[in-house]
């Protein structure tokens, strides 16, 4: 009785104090790959610095010391400021920026009412043919902007709206991806409260633009945000449609300064900084509505 008593105890005992043995190569483990990835992440932000760094330097030296060579570049230990003198002393230079951000903004908030009607019919409205809509819209991911640049062209010249902010504006209002972006989170939004508004009286308009709009203000301000940006760096099309220097871009505006002082990389890089400027700050006052407005759209990994 006394060994059949005893044994039961020292099993218990075993299981007991195995528990933790068991537990504790997790825990370990668990520590490993978040020190592991955060020296990875840490080690990919040093590389992607390291490009930003050297264009910073290269701004602050003078032309002459950086059209040595990158060794030059970095021994020259006096930065000057210049570059960013002779830029910003141009009157060019801020009418490339007032055109920049006059498109910009303009061609964001444009974007934003037609992507997100577009959006809302595609998300709470049912007639025929929506599923199909849907997939041809979304097949415009597909096709390369570079493709239809000579058809935009003709049809703007045909307008007569060449060398006008217009010829820039209007090809960039259709934005597939924030048709999308809003579709994935407006499906997310619960009926019931549509159902409410519809039982106060409420039209299609009032729900829009009362209900699902106010919801929506993490994806408005993230598709805003990525619509502005894209604007803003865009190339092709201004490069294009624009000849009249005092309605150039930023981006076109640089690309005659480069052929202008020939391969003056100082004042490349001072130009290219100033383009990006404006860019890096809007990222840094609004990057937690970015991130929400992604994630909130269904875009995840």
């Amino acid at each position: 009785m006394t060994a059949t008593a005893t044994t039961p105890r020292k099993r218990r005992s075993g299981v007991s104090g195995a528990a933790p043995a068991r537990t504790a190569p997790v825990r370990d483990s668990g520590r490993s790959f978040v020190v592991v990835s955060r020296v990875v992440l840490v080690a990919l932000a040093i590389l992607w610095l390291i490009p930003t760094v050297f264009a910073v330097k290269t701004s602050l030296t003078e032309n002459g010391i950086a059209a040595l060579g990158a060794q030059e570049i970095l021994a020259d230990l006096s930065p000057t400021l210049e570059s960013y003198v002779t830029l910003l002393s141009q009157g060019d230079i801020w009418n490339w920026y007032l055109s920049s951000f006059l498109t910009a903004i303009v061609t964001a908030v444009l974007t934003l009412l037609f992507a997100s009607m577009a959006a809302f019919a595609l998300s709470r409205l049912t007639f025929v043919g929506r599923t199909l809509i849907y997939l041809l819209i979304i097949a415009g991911l597909m096709i390369p902007a570079q493709v239809l640049i000579v058809p935009l062209f003709e049809e703007l010249r045909f307008l007569q709206l060449l060398n006008t902010y217009w010829a820039v504006i209007l090809p960039q209002v259709p934005s597939v991806l924030a048709v999308f972006i809003f579709k994935s989170f407006f499906d997310g939004i619960p009926k019931e409260l549509e159902e409410a508004a519809r039982v106060d009286g409420a039209g299609l308009w009032r729900i829009y633009w009362s209900v699902v709009m106010p919801l929506s203000r993490p994806v408005t301000a993230a598709v805003a945000i990525l619509t502005f940006v894209w604007t803003w760096n865009n190339l092709l099309l201004p490069l294009f449609v624009l000849s009249n220097p005092n309605l150039m871009t930023i981006p076109v505006g640089l690309a005659t300064v480069q052929g202008t002082f020939g391969l003056r990389y100082a004042d490349i890089q001072a130009g290219a900084i100033l383009a990006a400027l404006p860019v890096v700050v809007l990222y840094l006052f609004f990057q937690r509505q970015i991130v929400e407005g992604v994630t909130g759209s269904g875009i995840k990994g």
